[in-house]
């Protein structure tokens, strides 16, 4: 399966601490690789580093033939990624139909891709007017997710999507995150809940002191659960 997306030897640094050393990872097309690991292992700052947040010192990051790390943060989108980090980060003033405008203008999208994301979160339709500020944490995620699938991106990264959510909404943003296979979108999910991984994931990535410790087929994990103890701490 050809990669997507392809992290080789990265090294970032906060100040002078390394996070990241060496760090390899690779994302096929159509997938959904999930990242775990436990707190401060450097799974937000891999994504954080793929947007272009994030110098790297060393290593590089290509989208297709493409080299991100040769991209200012801004230009980033544009390639054709987008993000949704840890807690959201709408304009809270701003109403749903507002924050989707802005995903659009990033990509100058029109009509038709807003229709066609609306489509993956038809809740939205029905809260178009009203401020984002005073959604449900569920539906604050799904405009999340929505605004940065405006970019029609060939790669989403999300940050821990589930945490806080009520089942049915996680259920909801699972189903959505499978259904964007469908739509040739490979996905990078970091997540700290097992049981939000196993039904969507295809692939684990195992991140220990920023460095991709293994990566394994889903299968693997539900056949030796001892692995997540070994690594993330958890069972």
């Amino acid at each position: 399966m050809n990669a997507a997306l392809t992290i080789s030897g990265l090294d970032c640094f906060y100040g002078e601490v390394q996070v990241l050393h060496g760090l390899d990872l690779e994302l096929r097309k159509g997938e959904v690789l999930c990242l775990l690991g436990r707190n401060g292992a450097g799974k937000t700052t891999t994504l954080k580093a793929i947007m272009g947040l994030v110098p790297a010192r060393a290593g590089s990051i290509r989208l297709g033939e493409r080299v991100l790390t040769e991209l200012p943060a801004h230009e980033v989108p544009k390639a054709g990624v987008a993000y949704v980090p840890q807690g959201r980060r709408l304009f809270a003033e701003l109403t749903v139909a507002e924050n989707i405008e802005i995903g659009l203008m990033t990509r100058k999208r029109g009509k038709a891709v807003r229709d066609s994301v609306l489509d993956l979160f038809p809740l939205l339709r029905d809260r178009l007017k009203q401020r984002s500020g005073t959604l449900s944490g569920g539906e604050q995620q799904m405009l999340a997710m929505a605004r940065a699938l405006c970019v029609e991106p060939e790669v989403l990264l999300l940050d821990e999507p589930t945490e806080g959510l009520m089942p049915s909404m996680i259920a909801n943003i699972r189903e959505t995150v499978a259904r964007l296979r469908e739509r040739d979108v490979s996905t990078i999910l970091v997540e700290q809940r097992v049981d939000a991984v196993l039904p969507v994931a295809d692939r684990v990535a195992f991140i220990e002191n920023g460095r991709n410790r293994e990566t394994v087929d889903v299968g693997r994990l539900r056949e030796d659960p001892g692995m997540v103890r070994r690594y993330v701490g958890v069972g």
